[in-house]
């Protein structure tokens, strides 16, 4: 055992009290949200009241055929409340990454009719997100109505933050609700801008269920706690994973950034993923683990290919045995049973990247193993919490994510946060 000293949202359609902060993580300082207004706080002042709200239903497509609705089903518990409450609940999002204006295939269209679908109703598409057509379906919505701007991405101001253009998005509305996590971390005109317009500017449920885990866990989770780090490089997740260092009893490292670390330490890679530039960074993190008296586990033997294909040969190697011309795709089954006996006695697990290329079925075994593991300890009473969009594709396909504590829906905001960065859609909020 290569051990180095040193270091859905399932229920979606439930009531929107099962979106409220979902755990305590006992006496400790309080999590960034925990000082803003939720929706809750202003439950009595909804009525009536034209509301702007900004959710994240950046789902991925296959023309116009929605491949998977998690984003959109985990935004209706904060809807069905402010509907409950009497608002106008009008919602706008963003979609891929469009270049030059409109691009009718990233129209929020098919969004709209997903989430009128799971409202039960229907959501009106409205056909731009500023402008007096825009807000004229507003004024005329009745209690209870629903409306969808069309992509905010649509205009260069909006990931610019321009002042007009905001001041246009907020003009026909009375307040604002950010229950988007996805994109918390962006200082964009739906996100941050404006709350410079709309007052109050408050949380939704999913954003803080979100924060609630992410940020509660780590700053105050139960302990032993651990970290399992994954992925393809190390230049992606090193801030993370030294943020994680400090935090964290034990620390699995896995995936193509394995690689940067075992040359780190001096043994072949064959024709594995290297980056050459992190290698000295990866033997600072050796380091600062064994200064700090932390646990970090390497596999101790891995999957190799002959090439990076879901058809090439394989075979199972020592971890400092990798043969030339072999590349490693994944943790072998002895990696496995070692992290199973690592993280046994762990109270709070964080999950950020898998183990392998999972995608290709012959090198699954490992991201899939660890989430087995990890299912286990949730039953068992832990708190696993899964962030990442490989993460929770791998969670997903394995047919375990319900057996998760926390499926954190935001890829770069959850790592931001667990980075220890303020998310300026939070922090934009107002306070209690």
């Amino acid at each position: 055992m290569k051990v180095f000293s040193a270091a859905l949202i399932a229920a979606a359609a439930a009531p929107a009290a099962a979106f409220a902060p979902a755990r305590s993580f006992g006496v400790r300082a309080p999590t960034e949200l925990e000082a803003k207004k939720s929706i809750e706080d202003i439950a009595d002042e909804l009525k009536g009241k034209k509301v702007l709200v900004r959710c994240d239903v950046n789902v991925p497509l296959d023309g116009k055929t929605i491949t998977d609705d998690t984003r959109i089903r985990s935004s209706i518990p904060t809807i069905e409340f402010l509907k409950e409450k009497g608002a106008i609940v009008t919602v706008c999002s963003h979609l891929g990454r469009p270049k030059d204006g409109p691009e009718d295939k990233f129209s929020l269209g098919p969004c709209a009719e997903r989430m009128g679908e799971l409202l039960g109703q229907e959501v009106t598409l409205a056909p731009d997100c500023i402008g007096d057509e825009v807000a004229k379906i507003v004024a005329d919505a009745k209690e209870g109505d629903v409306i969808m701007l069309e992509n905010t991405r649509f205009y260069k101001e909006e990931t610019k933050n321009e002042p007009e253009f905001v001041e246009k998005l907020a003009a026909p509305f009375d307040l604002f609700v950010n229950d988007a996590f996805g994109t918390a971390h962006r200082a964009h005109a739906s996100t941050e801008g404006v709350t410079k317009f709309l007052s109050p500017a408050v949380s939704g449920f999913l954003l803080a269920k979100e924060l609630e885990y992410l940020d509660g866990a780590v700053s105050n989770g139960e302990k032993p706690m651990a970290a399992i780090v994954g992925g393809s490089k190390v230049s992606s997740k090193i801030t993370v994973l030294e943020a994680l260092l400090d935090k964290c009893d034990k620390i699995i490292i896995g995936g193509g950034m394995v690689f940067t670390f075992l040359k780190a330490k001096g043994l072949s890679v064959g024709t594995s993923l290297v980056e050459d530039d992190f290698v000295d960074t990866a033997k600072d993190v050796l380091a600062k683990a064994e200064k700090l008296g932390k646990t970090i586990l390497l596999p101790s033997d891995i999957i190799v290919a002959n090439e990076f294909s879901p058809d090439a040969e394989t075979q199972i190697v020592k971890a400092d045995a990798i043969p030339d011309g072999w590349m490693g795709l994944d943790n072998g089954p002895d990696a496995t049973a070692e992290q199973k006996e690592f993280l046994a006695d762990c109270k709070t697990v964080i999950m950020n990247g898998p183990m392998g290329v999972f995608e290709f079925e012959k090198f699954n075994k490992g991201t899939f193993g660890i989430v087995d593991i990890l299912a286990d300890l949730t039953e068992g009473g832990a708190t696993t919490i899964i962030g990442g969009g490989d993460s929770v594709a791998a969670c997903e396909q394995s047919g375990k994510a319900s057996k998760m504590s926390h499926i954190s829906t935001g890829g770069g905001a959850s790592l931001e946060l667990l980075e220890g960065k303020v998310l300026p859609g939070v922090a934009a909020l107002a306070d209690k």
